[in-house]
């Protein structure tokens, strides 16, 4: 018999990746935080119904993917391209010392930028491959497209960033 693992496993395992992945494809951190709170809420309400607890993951993105679709259709808006990513809240690892942690958060800025001009279909594969950690199979079912069409996806998307930053990296 398996052991199903409690409800504040998943939670701490899993709330890094689904608010860097919600706050990716909104852009604003406090649509963020209210949607994540209602991935998770409806996460409760549903622990005991979810059988497989292998696929919990997949359960939260296709919710957290859910709740930002239906939060733009309500509103019947696309991504404020005013309102810059919170790089504060996304996991960048860097030297100890401040040029270059400096040097990063100056680079996420540059790269949250650049996302933002992305097709949504483009900036959501990247984000749930960079951001999210998913595989390429788990991006094609949570998405229902074929994972040649995810490769596909993130090597343009991938092309375009080192395009656009590969004079950055040398200076870094």
């Amino acid at each position: 018999m398996n052991e199903i693992i409690p409800f504040t496993v998943h939670y701490n395992r899993t709330k890094k990746r689904i608010f860097n992945y919600v706050l990716k494809m909104t852009g604003n951190r406090m649509l963020t935080e209210d949607l994540v709170q209602s991935v998770y809420l409806k996460f409760y309400e549903n622990f005991d119904t979810i059988r497989n607890q292998a696929s919990v993951e997949f359960w939260l993105f296709r919710t957290a993917r859910n709740e930002v679709f239906n939060w733009f259709r309500q509103k019947k808006i696309k991504t404020d391209l005013d309102t810059p990513y919170d790089t504060d809240d996304l996991q960048m690892s860097g030297g100890n010392d401040p040029e270059s942690e400096y040097s990063i958060q100056e680079l996420g800025t540059l790269v949250n930028k650049e996302l933002e001009k992305l097709p949504p279909e483009q900036r959501e594969v990247f984000v749930l491959r960079e951001y999210g950690g998913l595989h390429y199979e788990e991006i094609a079912a949570l998405l229902d497209i074929d994972q040649n069409l995810v490769k596909s996806r993130l090597f343009k998307t991938r092309q375009k960033l080192i395009k656009k930053f590969s004079g950055y990296y040398n200076k870094v």
